[in-house]
């Protein structure tokens, strides 16, 4: 009988020892699963966190990059070749611009702009610049010949449209 006890105490023992073990492993699987969990969820806060950062940002440089416009304060006033159909003309330009600071550039260097534009106007073909092609042209060269200025003076800035205002021909 005492070896039958001895063995229903082992037996027990052993029960125990089993549930024991299982307990373990499952508090081992449950942390590791746990923590698995938390790494998943701070890692996708982490990238949906940059996300937002990043739309924010965006947000930010689309709100800071404000449309003006600036107008050159005199008119351009062009004496065309003796022969011409037309003898003067006389334009006055807008430009739309992006931000505050390409207008400060535009102001800056207002003299080489009216220059480079009285000089670009003046070597038109008055003729067609009877034309609506012609004034597009024209427009158009006027628009390269701004941005090649604020990018050779300021490295940066940007002209969207260069609008007439005026367009006087005599």
């Amino acid at each position: 009988m005492a070896q039958l006890e001895d063995i229903e105490q082992q037996g027990g023992e052993g029960k125990k020892s089993l549930k024991k073990l299982i307990i373990m492993i499952a508090a081992a699987v449950l942390l590791l699963a746990g923590g698995g969990g938390v790494t998943f969820f701070l890692m996708k806060g982490d990238s949906s966190e940059k996300e937002k950062v990043e739309q924010v940002e965006a947000d930010e440089s689309a709100v800071a990059v404000e449309k003006l416009y600036f107008e050159i304060s005199k008119p351009l006033v062009i004496d065309f070749p003796s022969g011409s159909a037309v003898q003067h003309g006389r334009i006055t330009v807008s430009m739309l611009v992006e931000g505050a600071e390409t207008i400060e550039v535009l102001k800056k260097n207002e003299p080489m702009i009216r220059n480079n534009l009285l000089m670009l106007a003046g070597a038109q073909d008055s003729n067609a610049l009877n034309t609506g092609e012609g004034k597009e042209m024209l427009r158009k060269a006027m628009l390269d010949n701004v941005t090649a200025v604020l990018i050779k003076m300021a490295g940066k800035g940007k002209v969207d449209e260069i609008f007439f205002t005026s367009f006087v021909m005599q």
